[in-house]
C-alpha cells in the first residue's frame, strides 16, 4: 500500500461524516466535480436492495506539483476501494474495505480517452481497472466481483486530507507506542493526543505504528481514524458552529469527484435522513482475503466467508435488528468454548508466541488446544481460523475471542479447526467469547470473525 491509502481511509469517514452532518442551506454553496458513468454498458447488474444506498469511495495516488510526473508514468489508480452501504431504514452504515493488490478477472471495458480499454476475462489487480477505463471501468469491476448495487461513485485524491483534518481542529488517537518514522514524516509520543491534519496524514501512512509493520495492521490504524474523525465532527464544535460546518464541508467537496448522477440534491436527502445514526452502528471490516495462489504479494478473495459478506450487505441483511425485533426463526448455536478443539500454529515469525496463547485460550476461556507448532500445509498472511464442513460455528465460536481473525473452510479437515496466527495477529480481545450463536439476535452475524470494529470508540486502549 502506496501514499495514497490515507486518502480513501480519511475520506471514507469523512463521507459519512458529511452525510451526518450537511445541511441543505449548505448545497448551493459546495461545488463537486463530476465524471461521467455510462451503467447501461455495465451488463446485466445485481437487484436493487429497498432502502440501501451503495456508494463506491475510491481514494487515488494523484499526485501534483513535483510528483505529477508519477500520474504519467503509472495512471491514476485507487489505493484503497471502499463499498459504504448505508442503510436507511435500519439507520447505520457498512464500510467494506477491499485490498487494492487483490486480484479478480476485470469485465469487458470499452476504451475512454486515453485509457486503453480490457477485455473481459482479464486476471489483474482489482485497482488497475481505473488505468483500463476511468472511475467508469472501476465502478463496473467492483460492482461485478461483490455482486452489490451500486448507486453512486465518489473519488478522492489525498491533497486535501491535511486541510480536512485542520478544519475540525484534529482528531484525537491513541498512539500504544512511541512512533519514530521517517518514511512517514512522522515522530510521536505515546498516550492519547489530537494529532493536526500532517500528524494524523503520517500515522496514516506508517508501517512503524503497526504491531507487524504490515498492510493489514495499517489498514487497522486507518479505520481507527475513520473513527476518530467521525467522532470529532459528530461531538465536537463542527456541529455547533457554522464556520468550521461549512469549511469542514468545503474541504470535503473540494478534494471529491463523483459520478455525473450524484447531485448535492440527492446527497443532502441521503445525509438528512442518517444525520443521527449512531456511530455503534457504523462498522469497518475489510473482506476476508488469501494470499493469491499466482502471487504471495497479491491477494485473492476467501470465496465462502466474502461471498457470504457480499451477499449479506447487497441485501440489506448486515445489520443486526434492534431491541430484538425482527429477529430471525434460525436455529441457534449451542456451540461453546469447550466443544472446540483446535490447533494451534504460529506463522508470525515470533518464537514461543503459540506456547504463550495456549494457556489464554485453554485456561481461561476453555477451549480445547490439542496442538501447538508452526504450519506447514497453510501460510496465510493474515490470523485464520481453518475449520471442515459443518464446523463454521465453532470456528466463528473461537474467532469470536479472537481481535483479528478470518473464518475459511477447508473441506478436508475434520472436526479439529486449525488457528494460524498470521502477520496480523493482534493478540485475545474476548469481545463476544462465548456468545456466537447463542445471544438474543436469533441470527448469524454476517461480520463474525471478520474483525469488523465499530465508529463508536476506539479499537485501542491508551489506559
Amino acid at each position: 500500500m502506496s501514499l495514497g491509502q490515507w486518502a480513501a481511509c480519511g475520506a471514507t469517514g469523512l463521507l459519512i461524516a458529511a452525510s451526518l452532518t450537511v445541511y441543505a442551506g449548505y448545497r448551493d454553496a459546495l461545488g463537486i466535480d463530476t465524471e461521467e458513468i455510462n451503467t447501461d454498458a455495465w451488463g446485466d447488474r445485481p437487484a436493487q436492495a429497498e432502502g440501501i444506498h451503495n456508494i463506491l469511495l475510491l481514494g487515488t495516488d494523484e499526485r501534483a506539483g513535483e510528483d505529477a510526473s508519477y500520474n504519467e508514468l503509472h495512471g491514476i489508480r485507487p489505493d484503497v476501494l471502499v463499498v459504504v452501504s448505508i442503510d436507511v431504514d435500519k439507520g447505520g452504515v457498512t464500510m467494506i474495505n477491499l485490498p487494492r493488490d487483490l486480484v479478480v478477472e476485470l469485465p469487458d471495458c470499452e476504451p475512454r480517452d486515453e485509457a486503453p480499454g480490457v477485455s473481459a476475462g482479464t486476471v489483474d489487480q482489482i485497482n488497475h481497472a481505473m488505468t483500463y477505463g476511468g472511475m467508469d471501468c472501476q465502478g463496473n469491476t467492483v460492482e461485478t466481483i461483490t455482486d452489490i448495487h451500486l448507486d453512486h461513485m465518489v473519488m478522492v485524491d489525498f491533497a486535501g486530507f491535511q486541510e480536512i483534518v485542520d478544519s475540525i481542529g484534529g482528531v484525537e488517537m491513541c498512539v500504544p507506542e512511541p512512533i519514530d518514522d521517517p518514511k512517514a514524516h512522522i515522530t510521536l509520543d505515546a498516550g492519547v493526543q489530537t494529532l493536526d491534519g500532517a500528524q494524523a496524514l503520517g500515522l496514516a501512512r506508517s508501517r512503524d505504528s503497526t504491531a507487524q509493520g504490515s498492510d493489514l495492521n495499517r489498514i487497522e490504524n486507518q479505520q481507527r481514524m475513520i473513527g476518530a474523525i467521525l467522532r470529532e465532527v459528530t461531538s465536537g464544535d463542527v456541529l455547533s458552529s457554522p464556520t468550521m460546518l461549512y469549511d469542514f464541508m468545503r474541504s470535503v467537496t473540494d478534494s471529491m469527484v463523483t459520478d455525473d448522477g450524484f447531485n448535492v440534491d440527492e446527497m443532502t436527502e441521503l445525509a438528512i435522513s442518517m444525520r443521527e445514526v449512531d456511530l455503534s452502528r457504523i462498522t469497518m471490516v475489510t473482506v476476508p482475503v488469501v494470499d493469491a495462489p499466482s502471487d504471495n504479494n497479491r491477494v485473492a478473495l476467501d470465496e465462502g466467508a466474502a461471498r457470504e459478506l457480499f451477499a449479506a450487505v447487497a441485501a440489506g441483511e448486515v445489520l443486526p435488528e434492534e431491541d430484538g425485533e425482527g429477529a430471525s426463526e434460525t436455529e441457534e448455536s449451542d456451540v461453546e468454548p469447550g466443544d472446540v478443539s483446535v490447533r494451534l500454529l504460529n506463522n508470525t515469525g515470533i518464537n514461543g508466541l503459540a506456547g504463550q496463547v495456549e494457556p489464554i485460550l485453554a485456561d481461561e476461556y476453555g477451549f480445547d488446544v490439542t496442538e501447538t507448532g508452526n504450519p506447514v500445509e497453510r501460510l496465510p498472511g493474515a490470523t485464520t481460523v481453518y475449520h471442515g464442513p459443518d464446523r463454521r460455528a465453532h470456528a466463528e465460536e473461537l474467532a469470536s475471542v479472537l481481535a483479528v481473525a478470518q473464518v475459511e473452510e477447508v473441506p478436508d479437515l475434520g472436526e479439529e479447526l486449525e488457528l494460524v496466527m498470521g502477520q496480523d495477529w493482534a493478540g485475545i480481545s474476548g469481545d463476544g467469547a462465548g456468545d456466537a450463536g447463542g445471544g438474543d439476535e436469533g441470527e448469524a452475524d454476517p461480520l463474525a470473525g471478520l474483525g469488523a470494529t465499530s465508529a463508536a470508540e476506539d479499537s485501542v486502549s491508551c489506559d
